[in-house]
């Protein structure tokens, strides 16, 4: 694989992780493009950490990183070390993203890259934690990758979304995360069977 400036990864064999691909993730970089340099980056779900690879590529000034399988943090604390500068700083966690974000609750980021596997269970988990943990900064955004198909960030809870069996028609979820109360969408991107929402921190 090949990131920024063309510089080569190493990637894990088969299928046991799904990079983004790489349309997707020249589109993250060009919406976030101006906002790289000098910012704090956490990449969860990371893999073998090609998303925080070009984050350190375009100076971002920490790079922080969560999977759960072994052999991806292994590969990803290689990559990692192969392309960051002495100034620098980046840290790979192994373990359960929902778990580990607890650590780091004295922490926020600036940017914050979210892509599990599509049919996981982690999307609205892991928005409630972040949430939780204030681990946004205030001008900060955070992108979740998922597919249609299998999760849609206008999840209402069911309170609010039943009346009679149906979706309320007088309910509108258009700008507003209902689960998390403190983040709101910015904006939506649609590329092929992969999707982005984009976060920030409400007004």
């Amino acid at each position: 694989m090949r990131i920024y400036g063309n510089r080569q990864l190493k990637t894990l064999p088969g299928l046991e992780t799904r990079p983004t691909s790489a349309r997707v993730r020249e589109a993250v970089f060009n919406i976030w493009q101006g906002a790289i340099a000098q910012c704090r980056w956490l990449d969860l779900c990371a893999g073998t950490g090609a998303m925080g690879a070009e984050a350190l590529c375009r100076g971002a000034s920490l790079v922080v990183g969560i999977d759960i399988k072994g052999k991806a943090c292994s590969i990803m604390q290689q990559n990692w070390r192969q392309v960051a500068q002495p100034e620098q700083t980046f840290q790979v966690i192994r373990g359960d993203v929902v778990g580990r974000l607890k650590t780091l609750a004295d922490q926020q980021f600036d940017r914050i890259y979210f892509d599990p596997p599509y049919a996981s269970d982690l999307y609205n988990p892991v928005l409630e934690a972040i949430a939780h943990y204030q681990l946004l900064a205030d001008q900060g955004e955070l992108a979740v990758e998922y597919s249609p198909n299998h999760w849609t960030p206008q999840l209402l809870k069911a309170e609010e979304k039943e009346e009679g069996g149906k979706v309320k028609e007088n309910y509108d979820c258009r700008d507003v995360a209902s689960y998390v109360s403190t983040m709101e969408i910015c904006r939506q991107k649609v590329y092929g069977n992969t999707a982005l929402v984009f976060y920030r921190l409400k007004a």
